[in-house]
């Protein structure tokens, strides 16, 4: 099968997006599938086409350059031109997805979508989010089938853009690690907040708590990983609460999983005190390696935490009560929950049976309806 994955961002970028398709679309190629990947580049700077990890990247120029719109026109003509089996959107909430949508529409093509929703920090993107589902219903409500990563995202999309619920498949995210390098061990003073440094990720929060926890832990620190547009801010409450000694700001590449699992299998507590997560990969990679987890108890996070799979305190639980949480999950030393977590492989399985069952009904319907067109022809083979 040839499959066509669209996206607005993937490798080098970190996210739950990127690291989704970067898991996922070599595991498909090794059952015997051709994955290519449709993306953007608003700086411009990087390969226009390019191999990633197996799978033929090729990227469009998409503008503003310092905005997340990824208003990117060179997606519908990418779409028109190729020849695929099936596409896949991946995310929902930029500018590419409507115009790939119309161009798939157009075309006739096959297409499921995966939301991978996610909160914003801009209040006025929040506040537009439910005309936005309202204009893209039209073409959304096409798909061949729709893929929450959680209960909760099938649910809430189910309900907010009037799609019948049996027409989403549930596929969460993996939560598969590499083994952590030897002589790792757990540093039990160690707090990691992962995740893109937006506002709405509640990074803040985690360093707002420390001057208590400190009082209470006096060898705690906190490490934040990630990258984005709210690090200034964060560095500058660091230096105010006169943290500089105590709480530490970097990411880490998006292809060194090994670094990842070395970070996080060293952590005494992993949290994450986010407005809103469907079905958070960096949560998911801190359960894959054994870690105690505090969310806010919010949107997919809830969903984590009646599971038992982490612990929740209130989305809008202040400084003292966060601090409180924190060092509770620190000193309980709680046992890790004999369940069993999803990894990339039953994810990649999972869609190829979505997959499957998306082309066979198409054929019905071709059948049904006597029409005997030829398959998509295979266009040429891209030049490595």
């Amino acid at each position: 099968m040839r499959i066509l994955m669209v996206a607005a961002r993937c490798h080098p970028f970190m996210g739950g997006i990127e690291t989704h398709i970067r898991e996922v679309g070599p595991r498909l190629q090794s059952r015997g599938h051709t994955v290519e990947v449709l993306t953007t580049d608003p700086s411009g700077e990087l390969p226009v086409e390019e191999d990633v990890a197996g799978m033929w990247v090729r990227r469009v120029r998409a503008w503003p350059k310092n905005l997340d719109l990824y208003l990117a026109p060179g997606i519908y003509s990418a779409i028109r031109e190729g020849a695929w089996d099936l596409i896949h959107f991946q995310g929902y909430s930029t500018f590419v997805v409507p115009i790939g949508l119309f161009a798939t529409v157009r075309g006739d093509l096959p297409f499921v979508l995966t939301f991978h929703s996610g909160g914003h920090s801009s209040r006025l993107r929040n506040a537009v989010r439910g005309t936005q589902r309202a204009m893209l219903r039209p073409l959304i409500s096409r798909a061949d089938r729709l893929i929450g990563v959680s209960q909760f995202e099938a649910d809430f999309f189910s309900a907010r853009m009037g799609v019948p619920r049996e027409r989403f498949a549930v596929i969460p995210n993996g939560a598969a690690m590499p083994t952590p390098s030897p002589g790792v061990r757990v540093d039990p003073n160690l707090i990691v907040s992962g995740g893109r440094l937006e506002r709405y990720k509640g990074h803040y929060k985690a360093i707002a708590a420390m001057p208590e926890v400190i009082q209470r832990l006096p060898q705690a620190r906190l490490h934040i990983a990630g990258a984005g547009p709210y690090e200034d801010a964060l560095r500058r409450q660091v230096r105010k609460l006169g943290l500089d000694d105590r709480v530490t700001i970097g990411a880490i590449p998006g292809g060194n999983r090994q670094q990842m699992a070395d970070l996080l299998a060293s952590a005494g507590l992993f949290v994450l005190f986010s407005e809103y997560e469907a079905h958070p990969v960096a949560v998911m990679e801190a359960l894959a390696l054994r870690r105690p987890v505090l969310v806010s108890d919010t949107s997919g996070l809830a969903e984590l935490a009646a599971k038992g799979l982490c612990r929740a305190i209130p989305c809008h639980a202040d400084a003292a009560e966060t601090a409180a949480a924190i060092c509770r999950e620190m000193t309980t030393h709680r046992t890790f929950p004999d369940l069993a977590l999803p990894d990339w492989d039953d994810c990649a399985d999972a869609l190829i049976d979505v997959y499957r069952g998306v082309m066979s009904a198409r054929a019905a319907a071709r059948g049904s309806s006597g029409d005997r067109r030829l398959p998509l022809v295979p266009r040429a083979e891209p030049r490595r």
